[in-house]
């Protein structure tokens, strides 16, 4: 595995055979980015408000980390294919 710190450009190949089904990715990716949103609010929403023992936030601090990774690559996504999309591609 490569180190943490380790920067690297992922190449994604996803076979795309209508401009329907590039919208029903794009929708997907959406749906995604949304629901890893609303992870992250609703778990850092109990986490501000202190629900919990210490052991359990430490959890949900972890928890609404990794969403907001999680997140941020969906985010990503979105941009490539975007980015794809709109150069004709």
């Amino acid at each position: 595995m490569n180190d943490q710190n380790e920067r690297r450009v992922l190449e994604l190949r996803v076979p795309v055979e209508s401009a329907e089904e590039a919208s029903a990715l794009r929708a997907a990716l959406l749906t995604a980015r949304a629901s890893e949103l609303a992870e992250v609010r609703r778990r850092g929403g109990r986490l501000s408000f202190g629900y919990g023992s210490d052991s359990a936030r430490d959890s949900m601090r972890d928890e609404v980390d990794r969403g907001q990774l999680r997140y941020a690559m969906v985010e990503r996504l979105l941009g490539a294919l975007d980015a794809e999309l709109n150069s004709g591609g």
